[in-house]
């Protein structure tokens, strides 16, 4: 599935990039029809097995994310963009893309909490203390880590 996969999953993880970095949301009418053309184009190339493959890397993907959704506070594009990719690379593919991603997305925590509170301890004013919920208040975009991780694991498996 790489040959097929590459192109569409690298434009689809440009496009939720910008937009996320931009404005904080990934957008339905990008991810959506990227699930569906995974599972149509699965189908299509493998038969039924690609269905299958397809529907359970989708549903792996759902399942992981769908976790820290509800208990971390993840947002909801994020896990749409992860059952996405998950339809087109299958459940074997989504493992290592979402290890890699789980390192891009810690690396890119500690620096942007690195930055974030450098920028409070520089802009604070007097008696006001930095704290660790004051760096969590505003949500970093994860679809930057998200395209790192499945990019690393085109080239992993």
């Amino acid at each position: 599935m790489h040959s097929f996969a590459w192109w569409p999953t690298l434009i689809v993880l440009g496009v939720a990039t910008f937009t996320d970095l931009r404005s904080r949301r990934i957008p339905n009418w990008l991810v959506l029809p990227f699930l569906l053309a995974g599972i149509v184009v699965s189908g299509w190339l493998q038969g039924w097995h690609g269905i299958e493959q397809s529907l359970a890397g989708a549903g792996l993907a759902t399942l992981i994310y769908g976790i820290l959704f509800l208990k971390f506070g993840m947002g909801a594009g994020d896990v749409k963009l992860c059952a996405a990719i998950g339809a087109w690379i299958g459940p074997i593919q989504l493992l290592y893309a979402l290890l890699f991603t789980a390192l891009a997305g810690g690396l890119m925590v500690l620096v942007w909490a690195a930055c974030r509170g450098l920028l409070l301890l520089i802009g604070r004013r007097k008696r006001e203390q930095v704290t660790l919920n004051g760096l969590m208040e505003a949500k970093m975009p994860y679809a930057p880590a998200i395209a790192i991780g499945t990019l690393f694991s085109f080239f992993a498996h």
